[in-house]
């Protein structure tokens, strides 16, 4: 795969994983900003790999510490406190499951999305 291949691979990844945080926030807190969770996706991916690389290793409490981080970004970006930023998260993870599902049954992509984690 060459670099603009790669190029259009993440930023679709990426759309698709704001998508699913723009449908979670706009559920939870009624925020209505698409530029926003863009932001908040990309932001949340690169937090996640750097505290993944960091502490991801530590058995158990690893996954929490880089869970929390995302979690995290959520919180500072979108009103409401854990609980909403949790809310955020769930529905952003079923959205984009349910968008990346459809795609891939029209043979448009593959199953991974940016910015959504364990997708």
């Amino acid at each position: 795969m060459g670099l603009v291949d790669s190029l259009v691979v993440f930023l679709v990844s990426l759309l698709i994983g704001a998508l699913g945080i723009h449908v979670g926030a706009r559920i939870v807190t009624g925020e209505n900003d698409y530029a926003h969770a863009v932001w908040t996706a990309l932001l949340g991916a690169i937090l996640w790999s750097v505290v993944g690389f960091l502490f991801g290793w530590i058995p158990g409490l690893g996954p929490v510490l880089v869970f929390l981080a995302y979690l995290g970004v959520i919180r500072r970006r979108y009103s409401g406190g854990w609980l909403s930023a949790a809310a955020i998260a769930l529905v952003a993870w079923a959205a984009a499951i349910l968008v990346l599902s459809l795609l891939v049954g029209a043979g448009v992509t593959e199953f991974d999305a940016f910015g959504i984690p364990g997708i």
